[in-house]
């Protein structure tokens, strides 16, 4: 027999209470049949302006939101800690922990029945899951996407040449003028880290770990597979019981016994990737 929604403790609940919870998320604009029984999915994103590999993500947010919606869920989008590489000092490795308490806590402390995290800078990958593991709800994770490859002068670069650059312009190869060119080249689109380094690493353990679609790992963030990989994140396929999914409002609805996210795996469709790949 499957568990009543979680949400429910919230949003079903008669009395006092029930009217406190409704009433002021109505206050949003939100329709009185969004708190009917549906699984609420939660949406935690980790877009900041000074997480550069992040800054695309409120638009990608916008695209699970309709997905979700279109499978019959009640979406609600929801900020936490966000660590970018490239300006946090000394290292966003320092907050890993303290960002994974975020995540735990701003999950535990409200209703959802099922989370989408929005994750790309590295450290946000193992932050975010780590906290929703803590929690264990549904859990399905989609990854910014890697930048495109820089170009300059005809030639691609990567972050990769930041040393060597950096050496070419101490032995007075190149000026000033030159580096900023270069730099103007270098991170061309929205996304993260090109190169096979942390944050394409994390992206992959994830889809190896089955928490996340298929080739959400590889697709560029300025590709618009991207933001179809984003909607699909419902699996509508999933809402009919003969059809199992894979997206994290499939299993919300059909959450049962299992551990949603040590038996997330288990539960994966081997059947296609949508045209994603």
């Amino acid at each position: 027999m499957s568990k009543p929604l979680r949400s429910q403790s919230w949003f079903g609940r008669k009395g006092k209470d029930g009217l406190i919870y409704r009433s002021w998320m109505k206050n949003q604009g939100i329709p009185d049949y969004e708190f009917n029984n549906k699984p609420v999915i939660g949406i935690c994103n980790t877009w900041s302006e000074l997480t550069p590999c992040n800054a695309h993500f409120r638009e990608l947010a916008e695209s699970v939101k309709r997905g979700i919606s279109e499978a019959g869920g009640f979406p609600v989008e929801f900020p936490v800690m966000s660590l970018g590489e490239t300006l946090i000092k000394p290292t966003a490795m320092l907050f890993r922990n303290l960002a994974s308490m975020d995540v735990e806590e701003s999950i535990r402390a409200n209703p959802m029945d099922a989370v989408v995290l929005l994750c790309g800078c590295d450290k946000t990958t193992p932050s975010l899951v780590m906290g929703a593991c803590s929690v264990n709800i549904p859990t399905l994770v989609i990854s910014g996407g890697p930048m495109l490859t820089g170009n300059h002068r005809g030639k691609k670069i990567s972050i990769s040449d930041v040393w060597r650059y950096s050496e070419e312009m101490r032995g007075g190869k190149i000026e000033q003028e030159e580096m900023r060119a270069i730099e103007a080249s270098m991170c061309r689109s929205r996304g993260h880290c090109g190169v096979m380094g942390t944050a394409s690493s994390m992206a992959c353990m994830i889809e190896s770990l089955g928490l996340s679609l298929p080739g959400n790992a590889a697709i560029p963030a300025a590709d618009a597979r991207r933001k179809v990989l984003a909607r699909l994140s419902h699996d509508s396929e999933g809402v009919h019981p003969s059809r199992p999914g894979t997206g994290a409002l499939a299993i919300a609805i059909r959450q049962t016994h299992f551990d949603p996210i040590l038996s997330h795996r288990q539960q994966r469709s081997p059947s296609g990737t949508h045209g994603l790949r």
